[in-house]
């Protein structure tokens, strides 16, 4: 049967970065952000000060990088986690 006409005119909704399609299986991901060296080399600074961001720091960071909050919250988890690694392997 035919699904229900309100269904269809739901918007796409994203989680996490990923664009899904009727919240089934299908997921169009965004692709990878590049980041200009400028804004790696603020993000990497901010990194050394402090692993982990408040959140108006982050919005202030994202702002002025003209970044999303999503993508600088994204970007010190993969650099924690990234940081950790080195660590473990000393």
């Amino acid at each position: 049967a035919p699904l229900p006409p309100q269904e269809h005119d739901k918007p796409p909704a994203i989680a996490n970065g990923e664009l899904r399609i009727n919240g089934k299986g299908k997921k169009l991901r965004k692709p990878r952000t590049i980041y200009s060296s400028l804004q790696l080399q603020a993000l990497n600074q901010r990194f050394q000060q402090t692993q982990y961001l408040a959140l108006p720091e982050r919005a202030e960071l994202a702002a002025q990088l003209g970044l999303t909050q999503t993508q600088v919250k994204i970007w010190f988890q993969n650099k924690r986690s990234k940081y950790k690694k080195i660590m473990k392997q000393g």
